[in-house]
């Protein structure tokens, strides 16, 4: 069992195969340039993934009208056919779910099949429109990254220096009740501190953070602080530890190996739980990957130095997947509950101006 909740093979294979995979070379059975192939998504023993479907936010990061936003919107669209091609394409490696209950049976019944759901990375992607970010649902994304490396109109970025909102805007707050309400995740990797906050004070579904790391050993915006971390666990969420180098070892990322991740995946299970521990590796969001994981075969690496650091097996077994299932059984079941709400509503441009 593995569940992956990141990898950027998608826009890997916009970048450099421009999204065509019908090629002479890009194939199912070759290795291919970067971290993520089928071969090695064989090796590695993956059974289930978060593909993103993520574009880049608008060049000019100061501007949130919509109208900056419909070519993202377009792309995105793109990137969702694009997996949902690969799975054609690939039916004996890659199969799509939408909820729990079809990740499970595939798990079950399915052996070299990879249970196969999608995240945005950012609501700029939604183009400033809950009707968007709804048809999107339905097309099978199931968790959003509220900010990628810019501010949106719902929530800062940790990136920016300077905030936007202070956290989540109004229409933020708004939007998050409303993906709760859809049975969408909400992914906190690329927030601000604040919005971390915010977020974690109105959710009533889990959250994740779907790529961070341990703040305490690696002081990047990127990762989690510690007082995050135990509302993290309040919240019953999860925080799926990243192999970025950068994020991993802050004095020297060129030297970040296997051993470290295992003390980000150490550093938080002992601190809040190991319940609230996944794997979010971002393969193919990195230009090289650290020492001892440099691609997507080296997942059982991973496990041997967990067990060789004492953890035990019913501990490894959630971090290497159970425990994102939990959480997203969580995310399920608020929305059951919320069943009864009305969607949010768009303000649309008025049709008699």
């Amino acid at each position: 069992m593995g569940e992956d909740g990141h990898n950027d093979f998608p826009i890997w294979i916009r970048a450099f195969y421009n999204n065509h995979i019908y090629q002479r070379n890009f194939s199912g059975d070759i290795p291919l340039y970067g971290q993520v192939d089928f071969p090695r998504l064989a090796k590695g023993g993956l059974r289930g993934q978060f593909w993103s479907v993520y574009v880049e936010c608008p060049k000019i990061n100061d501007i949130y009208s919509d109208e900056d936003y419909f070519e993202i919107g377009r792309d995105t669209l793109q990137q969702i056919d694009l997996v949902n091609r690969l799975v054609a394409a690939n039916p004996e490696q890659l199969q799509l779910v939408n909820s729990i209950t079809e990740f499970r049976d595939v798990f079950h019944h399915h052996a070299t099949r990879i249970a196969s759901f999608m995240g945005i990375e950012g609501l700029h992607q939604i183009v400033n429109s809950a009707s968007i970010l709804r048809l999107y649902h339905r097309l099978g994304v199931r968790y959003a990254t509220l900010t990628h490396e810019c501010h949106n109109k719902y929530a800062d970025s940790a990136t920016p220096p300077e905030p936007l909102h202070n956290g989540l805007s109004e229409n933020g707050k708004v939007l998050v009740r409303e993906m709760n309400r859809l049975g969408m995740a909400v992914d906190l990797a690329h927030v601000s501190y604040k919005t971390m906050l915010d977020v974690l004070e109105i959710s009533r579904a889990p959250v994740m953070f779907s790529h961070s790391s341990a703040y305490a050993l690696c002081a990047h915006e990127r990762n989690v602080p510690d007082d995050v971390l135990w509302k993290v666990k309040m919240n019953n969420g999860i925080v799926m530890i990243s192999f970025y180098p950068q994020y991993t070892r802050c004095d020297d990322p060129a030297k970040a190996d296997l051993s470290d991740v295992a003390d980000h995946i150490q550093y938080v299970g002992e601190l809040i739980g190991y319940e609230h521990v996944g794997l979010g590796s971002d393969f193919d969001g990195m230009p090289k990957g650290i020492i001892g994981l440099e691609d997507v075969s080296k997942y059982p690496d991973l496990i041997a130095e967990l067990l060789r650091c004492g953890l035990s097996v019913k501990q490894i077994a959630g971090v290497i997947g159970w425990n994102v299932v939990r959480v997203m059984e969580g995310v399920e079941r608020v929305a059951e509950e919320m069943r009864a709400e009305l969607p949010l509503e768009d303000d649309v441009k008025p049709f008699f101006d």
